[in-house]
């Protein structure tokens, strides 16, 4: 029985590949992608934290122009503080789903391939999965 046009690929896929990858260079990536949160990202969010959640003194009801800064200020820090910090998760999620595919595939042969639905389960077990956690 022949397929259903609804059952054919799209055209754009008609020069599919396979893609191949390097499980060494993809351990080599996780492991330096992991130090690189780890060492030169994650001890300096304290102090952004610091500057972007300062107290800023009341401001002069009658002045509607500054009072609507000040609210737009606040939400912009708001939003740049959870930025900053799910940046972390985020990438470390990254790291930690490149390491769990690499040691998962180390010893396949030269003929077996990860799928997509593996590498999207380890990522899946991080916050790379959910780059929004309002939608998690």
């Amino acid at each position: 029985m022949a397929r259903s046009n609804e059952d054919l690929s799209p055209a754009w896929l008609n020069d599919y590949e396979a893609i191949e990858a390097d499980i060494d260079r993809m351990a080599e990536f996780a492991a330096k992608l992991e130090a690189e949160v780890h060492n030169n990202f994650a001890p300096h969010l304290d102090p952004i934290f610091d500057d972007i959640m300062t107290e800023l003194p009341p401001a002069y009801t009658d002045f509607p122009e500054l009072l609507a800064f000040l609210e737009s200020h606040t939400a912009s820090a708001q939003d740049t503080a959870y930025t900053v910090y799910y940046y972390q998760d985020v990438t470390g999620g990254f790291a930690v789903a490149a390491g769990e595919v690499s040691r998962n595939y180390r010893a396949a042969d030269a003929f077996a391939a990860a799928k997509v639905e593996d590498v999207r389960a380890a990522l899946d077990k991080t916050a790379a999965g959910f780059p929004d956690p309002h939608n998690a």
